[in-house]
């Protein structure tokens, strides 16, 4: 039973971030400016699902902290306190201790210390609202989130007109706030489960049982929808419950009834309709005017059943008023009910896609046993196609929206300010790049890392970038982007740049690099990755320890990836992370080099060349150029890189053109082309540390294992990829 509960509170923890990403989104979204109902009642549910999910499990501190978080939001949500600037302040710092709270219930932390927060947000029910920067306190409530300002009165005329009535000024607001009641209008509740709580073991009789508890009594049950007994689906909800609840209940508590049921249920909480002290006249007239122009006939409403009648009056509004109709068809409708969805353990969709990749293996070894013609008779090809599919749909299901890992940055970059004291600016692109989720889970060190090291190093202080004309603010800019099978993230700031004379002095003081070495700006570059490298002066809580860089490079290669430094002194300094996109299968060329077969993927090549004689040019002792219609294009041999014996002539060999980021078009040098096939990627990080050139390794058809070649890692520079520092 122990496993039991620890697998179903694993589910909450997952839910648990979701919601703090949501949370955060919301929050990041309304500090910019975006205050709609919307958007703050994102955040509010994010919180609300934290909270009861906490008290199921028992945790105390998270579900007292999540309450009084929760009951801010709620107040912020209905209007009551506006969202001020100073409001947001405190929110913001909230969700931090509310994360801290998160992880100190996974056992990952102590107890936060949540006593300031608390006392902030007791301040901010208690006032209304909290000071902005400047000192003010913006306490107003927040604009109504179905009317954003108060209409004018509308005009029914002071003497009997040629219709007969005699108006009086009756302000809109008067029909929305009736006369208070003598005690609290009760509470409607309609409550319709979805089949997603169903599959969830969400019983609805239990919530009514609940809400009965509370005083709730059951109106009706519209049974409209069940189907005949033929259509009849038993995993699926038909019936609607409508309940009266007394109004001395508080609406948070009749929510928390629902905690636990599905998102995408019908769960509808609204106050019955007061009581009001109507005059001796039951009824009034009511007549609208658009531009003093009477557009129908005036029609007599009952108070009681303006709302009712509402339609109606939209409907004659709608017939004399063209404009009128066109808007009211553009109003958005309810959405349907949200996709379906089932939490599935990615150790079963890894092994799912080992047994693709076993398939395909299996394929391709048919395809060697069989004749042409018979692979055509037992439709090999469309065998291929089907695995194909089957594969694709596998990696589908373990891509993630990069955005995930992005959520976490504008928090950070919040709490760098601070310390810093730098005002700083984020800009974020290709947030909804797709990449595998153990990709997603393991770059969040990285990227921390970086941000930090831009915020720190890279951006100068407002009176330095003044002095050199720039902003006073500096800009990060966050981007992720998918280039055939790699992903590229970058984290580019428009700072300082590298000062490479003080890297290589730090260098040689370090012993990294001997005194007389001569290297280029990019190995000066890549000097920052080494370890216990770091040019800071005194030690903080930002940098100074000689860590950060070097974990960056390290965790990107544990990935099968590598780390690329460009910088401009002046203009700022880019780090891009090239990871795969984890492709299980890829499209590849059979190769020989010196003899050994090597996989060279498709999504590279360009063309292949027979070199002719004197085509293929050396320029220097280390270079080498082909003519290619009278462009010269950079020629790599393959074997050399590799270190394997190859005196073949080079008009022996073939050429093929291959097409890099880092390096443009390149010619790479093989013997032969043995055949074109779909081919599974196994790593090679779970034995060997990163090769450069080697991207992993396949089995053949016949059962031995062909290497995959890193085409961007073979064309580049060398230098440029260093494994572990240049000390040697």
């Amino acid at each position: 039973m122990s496993d039991e509960f620890d697998d179903i509170q694993a589910i909450f923890f997952e839910e648990c971030t979701e919601g703090l990403t949501t949370a955060e989104e919301g929050l990041s979204a309304m500090q910019a400016g975006d205050v709609s109902a919307e958007t703050i009642a994102g955040v509010f549910r994010a919180v609300h699902s934290i909270k009861g999910g906490a008290g199921a499990f028992g945790h105390a501190d998270l579900t007292a902290f999540a309450h009084r978080f929760e009951n801010v939001l709620d107040e912020v949500r209905g209007g009551k306190i506006a969202p001020s600037a100073g409001v947001i302040k405190v929110m913001l710092s909230s969700f931090d201790v509310l994360a801290d709270h998160v992880e100190a219930a996974k056992g990952l932390a102590p107890r936060p210390a949540d006593q300031a927060a608390l006392d902030a947000l007791e301040a901010v029910l208690a006032n209304k609202g909290a000071p902005d920067s400047d000192g003010s306190n913006s306490s107003a409530p927040a604009a109504s989130p179905t009317r954003a300002e108060t209409p004018a009165p509308v005009p029914v005329a002071e003497e009997e007109d040629e219709f007969g009535f005699k108006p009086v000024l009756v302000s809109l607001d008067d029909f929305d706030a009736p006369a208070e009641p003598a005690e609290a209008a009760g509470w409607t509740i309609r409550f319709k489960p979805s089949r997603a709580a169903l599959a969830n073991a969400g019983e609805p009789l239990l919530i009514i049982r609940e809400l009965e508890g509370l005083g709730a009594t059951i109106e009706s049950v519209d049974v409209s929808t069940v189907p005949p007994l033929r259509d009849l689906d038993p995993e699926n909800a038909y019936l609607t419950w409508v309940l009266s609840m007394p109004g001395e209940v508080s609406e948070g508590d009749i929510a928390d009834c629902f905690d636990f049921v599905a998102p995408d249920s019908l769960i509808e909480i609204t106050r019955a309709a007061a009581p009001v002290s109507a005059p001796e006249a039951e009824f009034i007239p009511v007549m609208a005017t658009i531009e003093e122009e009477i557009l129908f006939e005036p029609v007599t409403v009952h108070l009681d059943d303006l709302a009712a009648n509402m339609e109606k009056v939209v409907a004659a509004i709608a017939a004399a008023s063209p404009t009128v109709a066109e808007a009211a068809a553009a109003t958005p409708k309810p959405a349907g009910e949200a996709a379906q969805t089932i939490r599935v353990d990615l150790g079963k969709l890894d092994l799912l896609l080992n047994l693709v990749g076993e398939l395909v293996i299996r394929n391709s070894i048919l395809a060697d046993r069989l004749s042409p013609a018979d692979r055509t008779r037992v439709e090999l090809p469309e065998l291929a196609r089907l695995t194909r599919q089957i594969q694709d749909n596998v990696m589908s299901l373990r891509a993630q929206p990069i955005r995930q890992a992005f959520s976490r940055v504008p928090r950070m970059l919040r709490d760098l300010s601070v310390e810093t004291g730098k005002t700083i600016n984020l800009e974020t692109y290709g947030e909804t790049t797709e990449v595998d989720k153990g990709v997603i889970e393991k770059i969040g060190d990285p990227l921390t890392h970086m941000i930090r090291n831009a915020a720190d190093h890279g951006l100068e202080s407002a009176e330095e970038r003044i002095a050199a004309g720039k902003d006073p603010a500096g800009t990060i800019k966050l981007s992720a982007e998918q280039k055939g099978a790699r992903i590229f993230v970058r984290v580019q700031d428009d700072g300082r740049g590298i000062n490479r004379e003080r890297v290589k002095a730090k260098a040689i003081e370090k012993g990294i690099i001997a005194a007389d070495a001569q290297i280029t700006n990019e190995e000066i570059d890549q000097l920052i990755c080494a370890p216990g490298f770091s040019t800071a002066d005194t030690i903080s809580n930002i940098s100074g320890r000689g860590v950060g860089m070097d974990v960056v490079r390290s965790n990107v290669e544990a990935l099968g990836g590598r780390l690329e430094i460009t910088s401009v002194p002046g203009h700022g300094t880019t780090f891009t992370m090239v990871l795969p996109l984890t492709l299980a299968i890829l499209d590849g060329m059979i190769v020989r080099l010196a003899g050994q077969r090597f996989v060279l993927p498709l999504s590279h090549v360009l063309e292949t060349v027979q070199p002719e004689p004197g085509q293929v040019k050396r320029t220097s002792p280390d270079t080498e150029v082909i003519d290619m219609r009278g462009q010269y294009v950079p020629v790599k041999r393959a074997t050399e890189i590799f270190g394997l014996n190859d005196d073949r002539a080079i008009e022996d060999s073939l050429v093929v053109i291959v097409e890099s980021e880092t390096a443009g078009n390149v010619g790479l040098v093989v013997d032969t082309i043995d055949d074109r096939r779909e081919v599974v990627i196994k790593s090679l990080d779970q034995n060997l540390h990163p090769i450069r050139g080697l991207g992993g390794a396949t089995i053949l058809g016949d059962g031995s294992i062909a290497l995959i070649l890193d085409i961007e890692a073979l064309v580049a520079s060398p230098s440029r990829y260093t494994p572990k520092g240049l000390a040697a």
